[in-house]
This record gives structure tokens, sequence and C-alpha cells, in this order.
């Protein structure tokens, strides 16, 4: 019997875990609840569909080979490269999911053992527009930089584009207190589980979120409340901020987003009004080409209220990969060093290359983003290999017929995984991994508290940590045995090391200190440091300790609807799969509940196009068509069709999305396109 954490969501719900049977223990994010996904969590740990030994593609088939000659087959392939080609030619690409210190030892991989600058992480898709956002206006990005359980004493909370009735359940309960006060409020095109339990829900048309948080801004500040004394004590730049939502009368962004103004003014009240109110924002405002500024407007709404960096209210993000926050930090983005160091900074790379043993100077620069770089997959500039850790990017990148077309075109396609998903199916070598059960590891989940995931059964034989690959192959690339250690915890005080100093900072935390059940945030820059549940309290991360208020406009989605996509689109996740479902999908109790994909469509609007409720369509953009079932849902916008992601081949909705990417985040416009519906020919 083991204490450990669910392996999905953010939230990192505690569970006791016996055998493979799991059942629900007291922590502070899940108060004892387990939503159907964790409590179905270690049917995967038995299934017949776990792969067990390393399969190699050969005569166009994946055959089961030994380690040996995977390994060497890899190492061999990415050293010709690399001399034909130089180091850009091999890319890697992880995932939120990864534990802290996979994350870390991949971006030293990349860096170190492979010297490229390509590599990237499926977390681009889900949390980059807030962290860009966070970073502009507070310094430091930390999805919530307070613990959840402070969102219990909530008189008022405004939900942006989040639906944790679904994404989260045990989540709800900490929400509790603001619903039954009255000051829950939702904002969502959709009338989801969690709007369903809101005073007021506001339904914007896809994407102008962003006006209407202007919207909301203007009618607090002409309700007379805006808090003067915060921001001139706490903040800056809110006359450049004003001058653009000064124009945003409510009535005037009630005919773009079609939210009443009497609801903007009421969101306001409520917020305003009430003595502990917070702000979270998650995919919904995040996912689009504007996200970044999508955030900051809602940011900034915050601000004027005096909400951020005030005990008992707060602005926060909803992080949703189970590693989505400790992901983002150590190194497995483009751009990125371990402790949330810029990779283009020189203090940082001198010290990050001290800690590793290399000379900075030896350490490439910044990358391509997530998208970016698997669009240059096998074009003439682009990388010839990619190495896929914790990830599934032929369902969950967007346009994804695109993206399976250039995965086609590489020399080397390397995935490592605990089944055979979508992209697995299309490698070149496939490597079976241990999975959350299986290893230790830290996690570090959406308030910045750093769990230990202690292993609790042993792996099937065969199958090595992901640790241990890449110890592997940086051995046969030429590297020193000790530069990549193959288990976890000397791999975590290394990233302590390098950490230290950094935004990041987990040079006070330990095994040790996990181990004994101490409840630590970070930054944690010593051994004696009690960590930093709450941050803000005094200042912000900016030299000046001061806020930032950051001048944002509504342009409206990259892509709007005409005359031949007549529609808009928009994409979830439903309560029993999780992002692409490779996991999900073998789980017999959530298949059952929820076997395929299917499409949410108003009734006025599916009768338009023939289609009855059950019927089977066709949702189509410009970039490709997605098969799903019609589901009837009279409370939808009648110019809005909805699609989960977790489903594979045809009924991918990534193969409708859209790539516009956001200029700062580089996040692509997952959450508004446009489309039409017609009904599917019936199959013979």
């Amino acid at each position: 019997m083991a204490d450990t954490h669910c392996p999905y969501c953010a939230l990192q719900c505690g569970m006791r875990l016996t055998g493979a049977e799991v059942a629900p223990r007291e922590f502070p994010t899940n108060r004892g609840g387990l939503c159907q996904k964790g409590w179905t969590a270690g049917t995967l740990l038995t299934s017949a569909a776990r792969l067990t030994t390393p399969l190699v593609r050969t005569g166009g088939e994946l055959r089961p080979a030994s380690w040996a000659a995977a390994l060497d087959l890899v190492a061999g392939t990415i050293t010709r490269l690399r001399a034909e080609h130089g180091p850009d030619s091999v890319a890697v690409f992880g995932g939120g999911g990864l534990t802290n210190e996979k994350a870390y030892l991949l971006g030293k991989f990349a860096r170190v053992a492979l010297g490229t600058a390509q590599i990237d992480y499926n977390g681009r898709f889900c949390m980059s527009s807030a962290a860009a956002a966070g970073l502009r206006a507070f310094g430091v990005d930390r999805g919530l930089p307070f613990p959840v359980t402070d969102l219990a004493d909530a008189d008022a909370v405004l939900l942006v584009g989040a639906n944790p009735a679904e994404t989260m359940p045990p989540f709800m309960q900490h929400l509790t207190a603001a619903r039954d006060a009255g000051g829950l409020i939702v904002v969502d095109p959709r009338r989801t589980p969690t709007a369903e339990q809101a005073t007021l829900h506001l339904q914007p048309a896809p994407g102008t979120d962003l006006a209407l948080a202007l919207g909301i801004l203007h009618a607090a500040v002409a309700g007379g409340h805006l808090r003067t004394d915060y921001l001139a004590a706490r903040t800056t730049g809110f006359d450049a901020a004003w001058r653009i939502a000064a124009g945003a009368w409510p009535e005037r962004v009630e005919r773009i987003t079609g939210v009443s103004a009497a609801d903007q003014r009421a969101a306001a009240e409520l917020l305003a009004r009430a003595d502990r109110a917070y702000v979270l924002t998650a995919r919904g405002a995040e996912q689009h080409a504007t996200g970044t500024d999508t955030v900051g407007a809602w940011i900034n709404l915050a601000l004027a209220l005096g909400l951020p960096g005030r005990a008992g209210s707060g602005y926060g993000c909803l992080t949703g990969q189970g590693n989505g926050q400790g992901g983002r930090e150590h190194g497995q983005k483009a751009d990125q060093l371990p402790g949330y160091r810029r990779i283009d900074d020189p203090a940082a790379r001198a010290h990050v290359a001290g800690v590793w043993g290399v000379a900075p100077e030896s350490l490439p620069g910044p990358g391509r983003s997530a998208y970016e770089l698997l669009d240059a997959l096998g074009t003439e500039t682009g990388p010839r290999a990619l190495l896929v850790f914790g990830s599934n990017v032929g369902v969950s990148a967007p346009a994804a017929a695109r993206v399976a077309d250039r995965l086609s075109t590489v020399d080397l396609l390397v995935v490592a995984d605990v089944v055979l998903s979508e992209t697995a199916a299309r490698a070149d070598v496939v490597l079976p991994v241990t999975q959350w059960a299986e290893e230790d590891g830290t996690m570090t989940n959406l308030e910045g508290r750093i769990l230990l995931r202690r292993k609790a059964i042993d792996p099937p034989e065969g199958v090595r940590t992901d640790l241990a690959v890449l110890h592997d192959l940086a051995v046969r690339l030429g590297q020193p045995p000790d530069r990549f250690p193959a288990e976890a915890e000397p791999v975590f005080d290394e990233l302590r090391r390098a950490s230290a100093g950094g935004p990041a900072d987990y040079a006070g935390i330990s095994y040790h200190r996990l181990r004994a059940g101490e409840a630590l945030h970070w930054p944690v820059p010593t051994a004696e440091h009690p960590g930093t549940p709450r941050m803000f309290l005094s200042s912000f991360a900016h030299p000046d300790g001061r806020a930032r208020f950051v001048p944002v406009d509504h342009t409206g989605p990259a892509e709007p609807p005409d005359a031949d996509f007549p529609l808009q689109a928009t994409t979830g996740r439903v309560l029993q799969h999780y992002q692409s479902g490779a996991q999900t999908r073998l789980v017999a109790e959530l298949t059952a509940a929820v076997g395929e994909a299917f499409v949410e469509v108003h009734p006025d609007t599916a009768r338009r196009a023939g289609l009855a409720d059950g019927d089977a369509a066709l949702v189509s953009s410009r970039r490709g068509t997605v098969r799903a079932r019609v589901r009837h849902v009279p409370t939808l916008r009648p110019d809005l069709v909805f699609v989960p992601f977790h489903f594979p081949d045809e009924q991918r909705a990534n193969l409708i999305t859209n790539t516009a990417l956001d200029p700062t985040s580089r996040m692509p416009e997952f959450k508004v396109c446009a489309v039409r519906i017609d009904r599917a020919e019936a199959r013979t």
C-alpha cells in the first residue's frame, strides 16, 4: 500500500494504491474526493495494452526488438544526422505530464547530449498564454499564487473559460462558499455543468472574451469600484490600459459578445462588493491567437479591483495537465532553462552550464515553439528526427492531418510511451516506459506545491523509466555516464542546484523534506525556508515590486465565420476522458460512458442542416473534417458547435482547428474556428 497522487490533472488528488486498486485519501486539493478518471486510474497498470518490449519498424511493420538493438539504432541514426546536417536536425518533444525530473533531464539531454535548440512540449498547447500574461503582469508565472484551499473562503469567484465540474470535479467543493453566497460567475459560450451551478453565467460569442473583460472593467470603473489606493501603491500602467477600456461601454460590448450590459454590470458589482474575490482563467481564455492579451485583460480587471497580492483574494490560472506547472519551469520549453530562467539570459546560461559542467557558449539558443517545430519536420531547414516523450501529437496538435503528414517525412521518429498511441503507431522506434505508480518522481500541482509521487508497484518486465532511456541514449552519444543520472532523486538534487536563484527556485526542497510531509510551495530558496504558499503579499516579482497593467484591445477570432463556413467550433474535454484519450480510451468503464466523438449542436441549427439527434455528422473547416455523432443541446448558442478532442482517426477534433498562433505565447487558436456541419453518409 502506498500513498500517492492521481496521474491525471494538475489538482493531483491524493490517493492510496494497493496493488492496482485505487482509493481516495484526504489531501487539501481533493479533500478525499476523486473523479471517475481517478477512481479508474489503476486499470491501466494491468492493461493488456501496455507496451512491454521495444518495437522497431522493419519492412513497414513495428516488430519486437531488444533494448540494445533499439537504442543502438536510435543513437546511430542521431549521430549520422548530426554529422550530416548539424545538431538542429534532431528535435525533442516533451509533455506536461512528465515528472519534474523527466522534464529537467529531457531539456538537459536536448541541449547537452544533442546540442539542439529544437525542443518544446505539449504544454505550449495548454497554459502558455496564461504563463506569458502572468510574466508580463506579475514578473513570474505560478498558476495559482495561493493554495487552492483559500478559495473555500471566497465570497465571489469569476471563472473564465473553465469547466472544472467535468475537468477536475473535486475542485468544485472549493467553490461552494462562493456559490452559496451568490457570487459564482462563469464565462463560457456553453452551458456546462460548471455554468449550471453559477449565480451568473455569461455566454459570450467564441473569441470575444477580451471584449467582455474590457466591458466588465469599464462597468467596475464607472460604478466607482476602482481601487485607487491599491493602484497607487502596488501597480503601474493603468492609464494606458484605461485609454482602451474607456471606450468599452457595456452596451457596445454587448453588440460584440452577446452578453447583456446588465449582466456585465452585475458581474462587476458581485466582484467589487465581495470582501474576498478571485478571478480565475483557464483554456477557454488562453487557447486563442490573442490568448496572452485575453488573459491580460482579465488580469487588468483583477488589478483594478485590487485583488492580486491581497490575502483572501487574487488572480490565478487553473493549470490543466498533471505537471503542467512544473513541466513549464525546468527546461523542456524552447526558450527556457531550469528554474524558469530564459535561455537567452547570459547569467542564466552561465549558472546552468556550471551545474551541467559544460561551457555556456556550447548551449544552443531558443528554438521553435511546439506547432512551429512540428510543422518544420522534414523540411529543408527543419528537423529530420523527432524524439517524443509523454505526448500524442498526432491527435493533440492543431491541423492534425498536416502534423501527421510532417511526422511521415522524418528519417527517424522515436516515441517513448506506456501504450501504442496514435503517434507511437507511426514511429520507427517505440520505447516502453514506466507509468505513474511504477516510479518515483515529483510533480508540481496547480498551486505550485511540489509533491513526491512514490513508486508503489514494480513495472512489467522489459519496461524502463524515461530517465533510464535518456541515460542510455546519452552514453551512446558520448556523454559521461554520471552526467545523466538514471534515478529520480539524484536528478532532483541536480535540478535543485540548477534552479537555485531562479524565479522557480527549488533549492531548498529535498526528497527528505517531502517524505516528511512538508507542504512546500516554490520558491523555496534554502533548506530552512518554509516555502511560499502565498505569493505577492508584499511585492510583485518585477524589479520595482509593482504589478503591470498591459493595454490590450479586442480584435476577434483569427478566422471569422463566412458564407462557406457559417458556424464556429470550439473544443474541450469531457468528464470521462483526458487529453488525447490514448490512456482513458483503454478503460472500459470510461469508454462505455463516452466511446466516440460527438458534436453538440443547437436543435435549430441541426434542423437547418437536416440532422436529428444521434445522426452522424461531418464538421468541416478549411483544414479538414471531423466525423461525430450529433447531440442536440438547447442551451448552446445557435452559432456554435462543440467537439471533444479525445478521439483518434476521423474523429480527431484537431483535424479542424486553426494553426493561427499568439504572437507572444505561440499558442494555437484551438478554441474557435469557422466550420460548417453536414450529414454524414451512412456506412455500409
